[in-house]
């Protein structure tokens, strides 16, 4: 959990705002739970983060499923994450939440310059993306798939329809059958 928080402090060392919107929360605590990965994160008096083992003031939940759709636009906290517990501080990191990309790609600039940082954030948005893409083009196809047999399947009442029409139609040429070999005698 360390970890978790020193990088956090890391990606907002030059981030002074951040550490403001976080100050008042002094004290406060929240869990992030991603499946069965969980931190606990404490909030100290200069708005950085420490780990913690206390009882969490916040909890939020992930769905680890949808953490790549997160990643990649964060502005959908609010669809994606589960917040229980105080409504401010979870209202401070909603807040907070949209402006992680521009964390990291100021962490990439820094690592492999502007130009080839912003190429790699982008980049990496578009991978985090496409689990959803896949699954919403996946979704489709199968709707339509579904849709389009749904018409061409047959039901109960056509299939009886028919059944009697073909057998009435056999009849009917068994009964021309018997009259045209009546007629060849």
């Amino acid at each position: 959990m360390r970890f978790a928080a020193d990088l956090a402090n890391r990606a907002l060392a030059s981030e002074g705002w951040a550490h403001d919107r976080l100050a008042p929360h002094a004290g406060r605590t929240f869990r992030i739970a991603v499946g069965p990965a969980r931190a606990v994160f404490l909030i100290e008096a200069d708005g950085r983060l420490a780990a913690s083992e206390a009882a969490p003031d916040l909890s939020i939940e992930i769905d680890p499923l949808r953490l790549p759709t997160l990643l990649a636009d964060p502005s959908r906290w609010s669809e994606i994450v589960r917040a229980e517990g105080d409504e401010a501080l979870g209202s401070t990191l909603a807040a907070l939440a949209p402006t992680f990309p521009w964390f990291v790609e100021r962490l990439l600039a820094r690592a492999v310059g502007p130009i080839a940082g912003q190429q790699l954030a982008d980049a990496g948005r578009r991978l985090l993306s496409l689990p959803e893409y896949a699954a919403q083009r996946i979704t489709e196809s199968v709707t339509r798939y579904v849709g389009d047999e749904a018409r061409l399947a047959v039901r109960t009442v056509e299939a009886r329809d028919f059944g009697a029409e073909v057998a009435e139609l056999a009849a009917k040429v068994d009964a021309l059958a018997v009259r045209v070999d009546a007629l060849a005698r």
